[in-house]
């Protein structure tokens, strides 16, 4: 498939929320003690949450910026793309990358929104309603058919957990961003059955995905005190891993058959491994630890009720088939470190034609599994043939994706992103 036929839904992109989110959603009593954005004398932009200040979070920002710069933080709203925070210019990003539509994590609140989690119990109730009002009202829904609507929790209380992902349903929403280990948090494990029964049944019967992101239960795989950045970066994807073992052996998989997870910026290809190992701990220790998936063995459990991820993930796309190609999404990542923006078609297609990857499984992990999982239809307001790389760069035509260091003005300097594309186009060629 040539790169500009595809169709890309990412699984995976992120919000710098802006200002002004709570103005038309939290009610007017609580809006006093609501978070708000403070703009600092050394010209920083801070969150503050009653005693909590949240800065940006080193490399979760960087969008447009030179990779010498990606340990240099972005201070404020006016040093990052406005793609960051703005949604109309979101959208002129992704169609500059070739994007069809994305489904965006919080920031600010944490992926599980533990920041809410207040002694007043009506108000964090208020600050979930209105995050997840804003995002669906607000931010998705001022482009039908670009954003796949996400909801954050009420972590702290399982029965309103439940009812707000019943609330959100209503809107058609069908996505959860959940924490990937709640032990780690202070509340009960996946493992107590019981008290997150009301959680479980609520997202079965709206068929909503739990999204358990890398980094959301707060801990990070730090070997020790004076390693390198690189060994914790490296090191990431494990914290899903080890979220993918502690699911897949708890209760609720077993008694809910339909219930979906999504492993969400875990990566791909250490799931071929990981399927052996757990077969092959069902078959060696099952007797004795009591686990039984009745006629299945774990690896076949898996498939049904995981969904995975990759940006590129060369070695995951070479090993699909073990995996389970319906079982694998695309993500970009934008605006963090590791994404592949604006340049995803060029390094998808190179992995895809490196491992002969055929038309029918490209659409089913760019886009068609994506759709399917969190029942999205883009194309009931974007026609498909709009909806291709091509199609969307087209109408990007002029839109600015000059990479900018903040040490540098570079404002004299504007980049095409026909004239990138083309540029990456001719390096790819030459790595064939």
């Amino acid at each position: 498939m040539h790169k500009d036929d595809m169709i890309l839904i990412s699984v995976d992109d992120h919000i710098i929320e802006p200002p002004d989110m709570f103005k038309n959603h939290l009610p007017a009593k609580y809006a006093d003690e609501a978070p708000r954005l403070v703009h600092n004398a050394d010209g920083s932009d801070t969150w503050q949450f009653r005693d909590v200040v949240i800065p940006n979070v080193a490399l979760n920002a960087v969008a447009g910026r030179p990779k010498e710069e990606y340990g240099l933080e972005p201070q404020g709203l006016d040093e990052i793309r406005k793609g960051c925070y703005d949604a109309g210019e979101r959208v002129k990003d992704m169609n500059a990358g070739g994007v069809l539509a994305t489904m965006n994590f919080p920031s600010f609140p944490g992926f599980a929104a533990r920041l809410f989690a207040t002694e007043d119990a009506d108000f964090s109730l208020a600050l979930v309603q209105a995050y997840n009002d804003w995002h669906i009202d607000e931010w998705c829904g001022s482009h039908p058919g670009r954003f796949i609507p996400m909801a954050i929790p009420a972590i702290w209380d399982p029965n309103l957990a439940a009812a707000e992902v019943r609330r959100v349903a209503d809107k058609d929403v069908h996505s959860l961003t959940f924490t990937e280990n709640p032990s780690a948090l202070g509340y009960p494990s996946f493992h107590d059955q019981e008290y997150w029964a009301p959680l479980w049944e609520a997202l079965v019967d709206t068929e909503t995905v739990m999204n358990v992101h890398i980094g959301s239960s707060g801990r990070l795989a730090i070997t020790a005190p004076d390693a390198p950045m690189d060994v914790m970066i490296t090191l990431q994807p494990m914290n899903i891993v080890q979220a993918a073992a502690d699911l897949l052996w708890s209760a609720p998989i077993k008694k809910y058959p339909t219930l979906k997870i999504a492993l969400s910026e875990g990566g791909t290809g250490w799931i071929p491994y990981f399927l052996d190992r757990v077969d092959r701990t069902y078959e060696m220790h099952s007797t004795w630890t009591g686990q039984d998936f009745g006629d299945k063995v774990p690896s076949q459990v898996f498939k049904d009720h995981f969904m995975t991820c990759f940006i590129s993930d060369p070695i995951g796309v070479k090993n699909r088939h073990e995996i389970g190609v319906e079982n694998i999404c695309w993500e970009m990542d934008y605006p963090h470190s590791d994404s592949m923006w604006p340049g995803a078609p060029e390094e998808l297609s190179a992995v895809f034609d490196t491992y002969d990857v055929p038309d029918d499984e490209i659409n089913m992990m760019t886009h068609e599994n994506a759709m399917k999982l969190y029942h999205f239809e883009p194309f009931k307001h974007i026609p498909r043939e709009q909806a291709t790389v091509g199609a969307l760069r087209k109408a990007a035509e002029g839109h600015d994706v000059t990479i900018r260091a903040l040490s540098h003005d570079r404002s004299g300097e504007k980049t095409n992103f026909s004239d990138w594309a083309a540029n990456l186009d001719k390096a790819t060629a030459s790595q064939k």
